[in-house]
């Protein structure tokens, strides 16, 4: 019984996933490198390269340990397409937050 509800929950985000056509990872294959969430920016260009977009969506206010507000640049890379798949890449002050992949249209 609980093997089936864990196998019905698994077709369930499968098949969201596959509707919304957006899928989110920690980590991404860039030739025989690997990428992470909480790499930094040079790391990240350095195993994938130059990528094809790359754009400042705006700032993102974060609280520190001494419990000050800074501000933080969000940025976008934008890699591929490789085999029909885009992936965007989200920093949030120099380090690498989100990956999602998304296939082309």
């Amino acid at each position: 019984m609980i093997l089936k509800n864990a196998i019905t929950r698994m077709a369930l985000v499968l098949g969201v996933t596959a509707l919304v056509g957006v899928v989110q990872a920690d980590t991404l294959r860039c030739g025989s490198q690997l990428i992470s969430v909480g790499d930094r920016m040079f790391e990240v260009q350095q195993k994938c390269g130059q990528p094809v977009s790359q754009d400042i969506i705006g700032y993102k206010e974060t609280v520190n340990h001494y419990r000050q507000v800074d501000q933080v640049q969000v940025q976008e890379w934008v890699y591929g397409p490789s085999n029909g798949m885009y992936q965007y890449l989200r920093f949030e002050g120099g380090r690498l937050v989100r990956i999602d992949s998304k296939r082309g249209r």
